[in-house]
């Protein structure tokens, strides 16, 4: 029975020359393939055999289309586009949830947590959106976010507390053992101060440091950084002293990296939610991110 679309060159020949009018070279198509040089030239040859045309000048050391062999090609990679495109449409899309995060809340709490997302949810990819500026839910296709501060965040969403701020006073233990520990308010100038935009420090050592006996106290040095990963990132390194999320330093706490200035520690009511639209996409898949994230902060 003849073919409805009329006689075909074999899928291979046309591989093989939309590959060669790429490279134009017989040799970088083959190694495309997985097949040798000669069996491109081969399938080449038998392609231009059927068409009774001439699709490439061959010169010493390149090869080049002929006017029949550019318009040829065009049509060709056209088709095999459509055939990949056809093909992709056959399956789903991959399950996906955009989860919108500070840098700092990626790098010190979220990232470390991934193995275990990765190993319970083998079939949906996350995608982290890691920025400093307030993400929108709508325009920029975020399911998820984790904002700081107190609800309410706003119409139509819903917000559950992951964790809530509780500030801990931190610095490298060489540094501490080089400096000595601090015990009142005038022994913390001898130290640099790291700030960042959720560092209180005024407040913290006015609430737990003792006033220096019969002195006045010195004022800090003080260092300033746009994130708080930065200024975790500098006590490690024994640039001076941080006053962090606690959750943010745990492991380093607990590997001995940091260690405690004081015991004392800060609660300022205000706490890390997990924000999300009360109309989702797809609702099931973003609960067992939900889920996970809750499980992971212990809430």
């Amino acid at each position: 029975m003849t073919s409805p679309l009329g006689p075909m060159p074999s899928l291979n020949a046309l591989r093989a020359f939309e590959a060669a009018s790429r490279h134009l070279n017989f040799r970088l198509a083959g190694l495309e393939l997985g097949v040798t040089q000669g069996a491109v030239a081969q399938q080449i040859r038998a392609l231009e055999a059927a068409l009774g045309l001439k699709l490439f000048e061959r010169h010493p050391r390149t090869l080049v289309l002929t006017h029949n062999g550019q318009r040829y090609a065009t049509g060709v990679r056209r088709a095999f586009e459509m055939l990949a495109d056809a093909t992709q449409g056959l399956r789903p899309e991959p399950l996906h949830v955009t989860v919108s995060v500070t840098p700092t809340f990626a790098t010190k709490w979220l990232i470390p947590r991934l193995a275990d997302y990765t190993r319970l949810h083998p079939g949906v990819d996350l995608r982290i959106l890691a920025t400093e500026h307030l993400s929108h839910f709508q325009t920029e296709a975020v399911d998820l976010a984790v904002r700081y501060g107190r609800p309410p965040f706003g119409p139509g969403l819903t917000a559950d507390l992951l964790f809530e701020e509780c500030l801990v006073a931190v610095g490298s233990p060489l540094l501490l053992r080089r400096s000595g520990p601090p015990g009142t308010a005038g022994d913390i100038g001898r130290y640099v101060l790291l700030h960042d935009s959720q560092s209180p420090w005024a407040d913290y050592l006015a609430q737990h440091t003792p006033p220096a006996p019969g002195a006045s106290d010195p004022t800090p040095q003080a260092i300033w950084f746009n994130q708080t990963t930065l200024a975790i990132d500098a006590a490690l390194t024994g640039q001076g002293l941080a006053l962090v999320q606690k959750d943010f330093v745990a492991q380093d706490l607990s590997t001995g990296r940091l260690a405690k200035v004081f015991e004392e520690e800060a609660h300022t009511g205000a706490g890390y939610y997990l924000v999300a639209p009360r109309k989702q996409r797809a609702p099931e898949v973003v609960a067992g991110v939900r889920a996970w994230l809750r499980s992971q902060a212990g809430a």
